[in-house]
């Protein structure tokens, strides 16, 4: 059965040093220090240790191939996102990460789909950003969480999204900077307890902030099977209706409708949360995603779902159905 992995992350060999050319920090430097592996550096500080399985395609198809995963979904890590950075100076860096996938696209089109990233904190250069990537083969783009001080409600970003939605672009959103980061610095709490907050704060914003209302067929997915948000949604919805004053200032359609109009991945690790997101949205919009390469992620892509073996439909909408209609693509493409 064809399987295709939304979620999964890429980076170039080599990165500039933007550190230098920009003359201010922030930004993410690798240091090949042995074979096959490498540092990434920020702002002098040790960030994350990589392997070649984080730059190269070859590598990917074949641990893709050991896996049963016959398309990747690229995307870059959300560390890139350089949100902080001086527009025109994110904007550069965005278009030397999506060239790079980009080429890997044209490479490999039956291995591999992309998606950009873009400058977000200048809407128009992040809008300007998204037409070019759809013109160089990408799919669409992943975005962050947030955007600095904006939720995805702020009304700055409502242009981008109507762009997107105009231009079919897929956008796939995955947490970063987590909220209460500085309050979380041991037991790695920020990817265990931050990044699923961030996911619904994500959800709920685009919700309570009537983005769905406004670009009703955007196609977006959220990272990490929507994280707190499908375990809280009764409360979510209880706050909706409690205090409408609070919650239904901006939209006042009930959360629980917006179940089913949007994508999620499948990465939950849990046989049970699993069926339960599949009761809440339906398979029609869960699509596989393990996070490859990185530990947190689902060390065999695909495993939880073909473990439960599901009826031949569901186990279709997980593997691949779901993607193909949130990238707005056909399956004879791949085949």
């Amino acid at each position: 059965m064809l399987t295709i992995d939304i979620h999964t992350h890429i980076l170039p060999e080599h990165i500039p040093d933007y550190e230098k050319k920009f003359g201010y920090g922030g930004f993410i430097k690798l240091e090949h220090h042995k074979s096959c592996c490498a540092r990434m550096i920020k702002d002098g500080k040790f960030f994350r240790e990589i392997e070649d399985n984080c730059w190269s395609a070859e590598k990917r198809m074949q641990e893709c191939d050991h896996h049963h995963v016959d398309v990747q979904v690229l995307s870059t890590i959300p560390v890139m996102f350089s949100y902080s950075a001086k527009p025109n100076d994110a904007l550069e860096l965005s278009q030397f990460l999506n060239d790079h996938i980009a080429e890997i696209v044209q490479r490999y089109p039956k291995r591999f789909v992309g998606l950009g990233t873009v400058p977000m904190q200048s809407p128009e250069l992040a809008i300007k950003e998204l037409d070019r990537c759809m013109k160089i083969g990408l799919r669409g783009v992943q975005i962050g969480s947030h955007v600095n001080n904006w939720n995805l409600s702020a009304p700055e970003l409502l242009e981008f999204f109507k762009a997107a939605e105009q231009l079919n672009a897929a956008i796939f959103v995955h947490p970063w900077e987590m909220m209460g980061e500085e309050k979380m610095q041991k037991y790695w709490l920020p990817w265990l307890v931050g990044m699923p907050a961030e996911t619904s704060l994500a959800i709920c914003s685009m919700i309570f902030g009537g983005v769905f209302e406004k670009c009703p067929n955007l196609h977006v997915a959220f990272a990490h099977g929507g994280g707190s948000f499908p375990a809280t949604i009764g409360r979510i919805e209880h706050g909706f209706n409690c205090r409408p004053d609070l919650v239904a200032i901006d939209n006042s359609v009930n959360p629980r409708e917006y179940l089913g109009k949007f994508w999620i991945d499948s990465l939950v690790h849990d046989e049970e949360m699993l069926r339960y997101i599949i009761k809440l949205f339906g398979s029609e919009k869960i699509a596989l995603g393990s996070d490859y390469p990185f530990p947190l992620g689902e060390n065999e892509p695909g495993k939880l779902i073909r473990d439960l073996n599901f009826d031949t439909r569901t186990s279709e909408n997980l593997l691949h159905g779901s993607a193909l209609k949130w990238l707005g693509l056909d399956k004879k493409i791949f085949i």
